[in-house]
């Protein structure tokens, strides 16, 4: 095994923040109990924050980004793990207060590992990633709350990115009618494939709330946040529910209680980072059997380590479609 690996490394001189493909020594990874060959990354919206310093992500330096990893383990002390377990993690405070999966290599701790499902290979599992594992976190929150195909539409926001396009394709082989929000009209064939019916352009969310509208879906995964999940939650039917999962327009809620207390409306908060193990389990398990991986691979696209900075500014500016995939040998 070479003492040598390529990682992405955010560092911060002199007030300056920086990220850049470094080279790094085995002496360099931190003392936990599993060694991880990692295979495949991906690229989340949370990353493009971490690698251009536009998010306060990373809480200490030099800082390896990357939400997530999937890969071989080499080494372990854990009773749990063997060398040649097929491995993935994700969340845990990856990138922002332990390294995170853009590295060839990673020391990890046992307890914050999966086993991947037999049916998964490690490139897959970054093809769903974070984001896709936090679309599924959404969907079984839907469910715990009788949000059921019967029920009526679901509505998906931000449908073209990775955990609405991950949402959209869940939903759909689980029989549920679509409409998807998004403000790119050329990405509607692409979504009409995963599975969506109907479409709403993401300006008609994003205008100034109105405090009360008219009913219009049962439930919905929303990535956005802000204005748009405040129009959401005042068109969402009576006793629906919105799983709520992201920020990319801003972290305030600039609504009103009225489709709380009228309309029994259910807010759920989507945490992906420190979810229960439990909880992971059985999203990564429903993953492996719920979603159509023909179109999971449809919606991916795999790049190399060293792209991953222009990638972080491309996905910021909402420039990415569906699922990228970090091949971190490549």
């Amino acid at each position: 095994m070479s003492d040598k690996f390529k990682a992405i490394v955010a560092e911060q001189i002199d007030g300056a923040y920086s990220s850049q493909l470094k080279e790094l020594a085995m002496s360099d990874l931190p003392d936990n109990d599993v060694l991880v060959e990692v295979e495949y990354s991906s690229l989340n919206y949370k990353d493009g924050l971490a690698v251009t310093g536009k998010g306060k992500i990373c809480r200490s330096f030099p800082m390896v980004c990357g939400a997530d990893l999937a890969g071989t383990v080499a080494e372990s002390t854990a009773s749990a793990f063997k060398p040649g377990d097929k491995v993935v993690l994700n969340g845990y405070g990856l990138s922002e207060t332990q390294w995170g999966g853009y590295s060839q290599k990673a020391r990890v701790k046992s307890e914050q590992l999966i086993k991947l499902p037999a049916n998964l290979s490690t490139k897959e599992a970054m093809a769903i990633g974070t984001a896709g594992y936090t679309a599924m976190l959404c969907v079984l929150a839907l469910e715990r709350h009788q949000v059921t195909p019967a029920s009526g539409q679901v509505l998906v926001t931000g449908a073209a990115g990775g955990v609405g396009s991950v949402s959209v394709a869940l939903l759909s082989k689980l029989g549920y009618t679509i409409i998807a929000s998004t403000g790119r009209s050329e990405t509607h064939t692409y979504l009409t494939h995963l599975g969506a019916s109907n479409f709403i352009d993401r300006a008609e969310l994003a205008g100034n709330p109105r405090p009360f509208g008219k009913e219009r879906w049962t439930g919905a995964v929303d990535s956005v946040g802000s204005n748009t999940l405040a129009n959401v939650l005042s068109q969402t039917a009576y006793g629906g529910c919105v799983a709520a999962c992201g920020l990319a327009s801003g972290p305030d809620l600039p609504g009103s209680v009225l489709p709380f207390i009228l309309r029994g409306v259910t807010l759920v908060g989507i945490d992906s980072v420190m979810a229960p193990m439990k909880i992971r389990l059985e999203a990564w398990g429903r993953l492996a059997t719920d979603l159509d991986k023909s179109k999971l691979a449809e919606m991916t696209t795999v790049e190399p380590l060293g792209k991953v900075p222009e990638l972080a500014v491309a996905i910021l500016k909402g420039q990415t479609r569906g699922r990228v995939v970090i091949d971190v040998n490549a």
